[in-house]
């Protein structure tokens, strides 16, 4: 039987089992994404209840054999965030994303980390896009789906700052002889803002726009027609900021 022992984690999803208990999906550095079940966890004076929530970071163990795994002990690991609003769906985004993307078992700890420094700076009043499109970039090019060279010598030889190029999936960017009247089309992007982009350089709301253009872009065909929820929740927060407007 296969034991691993205090494990830093956060729970990315969890849903009832049986008459009492969770499954739960964990997040971890070291084994990646795991489903455990917690048995008991959902009785009335159960002790790990309150701790089985998004965005707080734990300690868990976890034993068994196979892929399902039985939780063994759970612990805080430092303060909960308490994400609201926006940025309360902008992290249940993130944790979709890890869902729908991570294969189990494979270790991300440097993803972990992202992670976590996303889902702490997500804590303030207002939603900064900065925030997801830095946490989705770096997801793409941990999932080996980065579009943006790292090095600034490959990237100034790679785009021009006064050029416009179109994305091709699956092959990536190509020059386009469209200006800059084309650069509302969905797949034309500016060198300017895609140098930008790769540098994580977050000041003009152009390059946050076209950085979350580019991102759906890729992000649709590795998802297929699995549904992200939080978008549909975020939309209606807005569509009611409206109406209340």
């Amino acid at each position: 039987m296969k034991r691993v022992l205090l494990q830093p984690a956060y729970v990315l999803h969890r849903r009832a089992y049986r008459e009492n208990s969770f499954l739960v999906d964990l997040f971890t550095p070291e084994y990646g994404r795991l489903t455990v079940v917690a048995r008991g966890a959902r009785k009335a004076r159960s002790m790990t209840q309150g701790l089985l929530q998004p965005f707080v970071p734990l300690l868990v163990s976890w034993a068994g054999n196979g892929e399902l795994m039985t939780l063994t002990q759970l612990e805080g690991n430092g303060a909960a965030h308490y994400l609201h609003g926006e940025c309360l769906f902008a992290g249940l985004y993130l944790n979709e994303l890890l869902m729908c993307l991570l294969q189990k078992w494979d270790a991300h700890p440097g993803l972990y980390a992202a992670y976590a420094k996303g889902i702490e700076a997500l804590q303030g009043p207002i939603l900064q896009q900065k925030i997801l499109r830095s946490f989705e970039k770096y997801l793409l090019e941990e999932l080996g789906y980065g579009q943006l060279p790292k090095n600034d010598i490959s990237l100034h030889n790679t785009f021009s700052k006064d050029k416009y190029y179109r994305f091709i999936p699956e092959h990536g960017f190509v020059l386009s002889e469209l200006g800059a009247e084309a650069q509302a089309k969905a797949t034309i992007f500016s060198g300017k803002s895609l140098i930008a982009m790769a540098k994580e350089d977050w000041q003009s709301n152009e390059t946050l726009q076209e950085a979350k253009r580019l991102t759906r872009l890729v992000l649709t065909p590795l998802l297929g027609t699995r549904p992200i929820h939080s978008r549909r929740l975020f939309l209606q927060l807005e569509e009611g900021s409206k109406h209340e407007d």
